[in-house]
């Protein structure tokens, strides 16, 4: 099972150049910025000199995104000249992300304040993760926002830009110990986001990654754990395919969902309940999992199953550690036992794991024959269900 870290009592940051806190301080904040400035970034990297600054040039922290214990937004040079201006009253909506999991966690972190300021404001902010990427807006951006109740277009920044009044709430949620999402935001998203999707769909749900391949985080033997658990009675589903509203009517509707850890499960997190059964089958060895189990945890009040029913972890040759191209082999074996004893699957189920023969051929049928590229990291069949 699993037990969210907690927060220590009174552990408050009011200090906005140290992290969010789902406890509270400037994390549940919100300023109104006069004649306020928005600087894109102008490199693609994990940390880029970007974000906002007062009329007067000085940098506003509380608009930073903060990932775990640093900002991933620094302060920019104040640009030299400003040739773009928007007139009226706007939300601070941060950096938008086309990655689909880190927009569920980071480019949501503002909208909390919504309720408070939606009626005076003419849209939401954001600037690019990418600036290769530009204005894009996805369509899962708009639905989204949709879901959360709110039809305020999104304006994305490409160029240093004066906005004559700009509304800045603290981030309430994302990465790390914000992870838990600050009592306000949780509050927001309870009372407002998917209020009007029905439940559809069956009692026992399993989340897929399948039909991302590999390359994406993936899990060889999938397809084998989604025939053994289509005979227990659970629909193999996989989100992509489909709309927000559709994923979570699924979600709604489900008593007992296993799923591949991933991003999908930062969108259950926004509408599961305390009296339904969540197993996590983690696909590599990453301090990300415990993240996203604390994000269900909190979000859902219920306690999600961990299952790191590895077999081993394949990694690139060259790094040789875990990273977002590295992919886990599944041990059958070992979920099948843990999903047994926790009520998930039948007691009696009696799951194998993949002979030599039946794992070469997966491994050859993925274009991998020989492993090519990859290495194994690790290689254990204890029982590592944490």
């Amino acid at each position: 099972m699993f037990e969210s870290a907690p927060v220590a009592a009174g552990e408050q940051s009011g200090n906005p150049d140290t992290q969010p806190l789902p406890s509270g301080g400037w994390s549940e904040r919100i300023l109104t910025l006069a004649d306020a400035c928005v600087v894109p970034p102008k490199i693609s990297a994990m940390i880029q000199p970007a974000g906002v600054l007062y009329s007067d040039g000085s940098y506003c922290p509380e608009a930073a995104l903060w990932r775990k214990y640093r900002p991933i937004t620094t302060e920019p040079e104040p640009p030299q000249a400003v040739k773009h201006s928007l007139q009226g009253r706007w939300l601070w909506g941060g950096v938008l992300w086309a990655h689909f999991g880190h927009f569920l966690v980071e480019s949501s972190s503002r909208l909390w304040a919504l309720p408070q300021v939606e009626e005076d404001i003419k849209g939401i902010i954001f600037i690019p993760k990418r600036p290769s990427v530009g204005k894009e807006v996805r369509g899962y951006h708009r639905e989204y926002l949709s879901l959360f109740g709110t039809d305020l277009p999104i304006k994305v920044l490409t160029k240093p830009t004066r906005v004559q009044e700009l509304v800045v709430p603290g981030q309430g949620f994302g990465l790390g110990k914000i992870t838990l999402g600050t009592r306000r935001f949780r509050d927001s998203v309870h009372s407002r986001f998917a209020k009007d999707v029905a439940p559809d769909g069956p009692e026992k749900l399993y989340i897929s990654r399948s039909k991302l391949g590999l390359g994406k985080g993936g899990l060889l033997g999938e397809e084998q754990l989604e025939s053994l658990l289509e005979a227990e009675g659970y629909e193999v589903y996989h989100p992509q395919e489909h709309s927000l509203s559709h994923q979570i009517a699924r979600y709604k509707a489900a008593k007992k969902v296993v799923a591949a850890d991933g991003s999908a499960l930062h969108l259950f997190a926004m509408v599961g309940r305390a009296d339904q059964q969540v197993a996590m089958i983690l696909r590599r060895n990453s301090g990300a999992n415990n993240l996203l189990a604390m994000n269900v945890a909190s979000f859902c009040k219920c306690n999600p199953v961990v299952i790191g029913g590895l077999r081993t972890e394949w990694v690139p040759e060259k790094k040789q550690r875990s990273s977002r191209l590295s992919f886990g082999e599944l041990d059958h074996q070992i979920i099948g036992a843990n999903l047994a004893r926790l009520g998930f699957i039948s007691r009696h189920a009696k799951w194998s794991a993949l002979s030599e023969e039946e794992r070469n051929q997966i491994l050859e049928d993925k274009g991998l024959g020989g492993q090519a590229g990859f290495v194994e990291a690790s290689k254990s069949r204890a029982d590592r269900s944490l």
